[in-house]
């Protein structure tokens, strides 16, 4: 048993179901920032515009909480770049006593239909960087997560230069109602639980 689920099971008391963690994945940098890798910041940025909330630059990340549906939700933009991921979520998850459960990492997928979503409980990390960091870090696949397509038949068999690529213009007019329904959804989440969302935008 790893040292993170040692402590998870000596302290599972301590855990309080009225925290929420929502991640975005991505890359820090102003270079990095309209990138198809980054789409977990930018719904995190949409969601915290939304609800006035201010994200502060602290340990492995930047963090924001939101008071919503009386849960306390923080927003996190984890500062490892996406292959480390994982640590700042640990971290962030053991520091605030959040449950796996109430954990919903925000990431970008290729193997998804451009423009698509897709909210699931568990899963593999689908040749995904940061997820597979998430995975070992956790030492578990057993964690939501709500995937955006960026899959597109067009892409070259050069993997990391397409998601590392910026949309076209095209597709940057298209995302924004896409990036508005994942806020939906993060709040969906949230309020009714993954079940019932899952039911709702799947």
């Amino acid at each position: 048993m790893t040292g993170f689920f040692k402590w998870f099971k000596r302290d599972s008391k301590a855990i309080e179901n009225n925290k929420f963690l929502i991640v975005g994945l991505g890359n820090i940098g102003a270079k990095y920032e309209k990138t198809r890798h980054n789409i977990g910041f930018r719904i995190i940025d949409l969601l915290s515009s939304e609800k006035n909330i201010t994200l502060e630059k602290l340990k492995l990340g930047q963090l924001g909480v939101l008071n919503y549906s009386g849960k306390k939700i923080f927003l996190l933009k984890p500062s490892t770049l996406m292959n480390l991921s994982g640590k700042s979520v640990r971290y962030w998850m053991k520091k605030k006593n959040i449950e796996i459960t109430n954990i919903l990492i925000l990431t970008d997928d290729l193997n998804l239909d451009f423009g698509k979503i897709k909210l699931k409980r568990r899963g593999s990390a689908g040749g995904h960087n940061g997820l597979k960091d998430i995975e070992h870090c956790l030492n578990t696949s057993e964690y939501p997560r709500l995937r955006f397509g960026i899959g597109n038949k067009k892409h070259t068999n050069d993997k990391v230069d397409f998601v590392l690529g910026n949309f076209s213009k095209d597709e940057e007019e298209k995302i924004s109602k896409s990036f508005k329904v994942c806020t939906e959804v993060v709040l969906s989440f949230i309020r009714n639980g993954i079940e019932n969302t899952m039911n709702l935008y799947n």
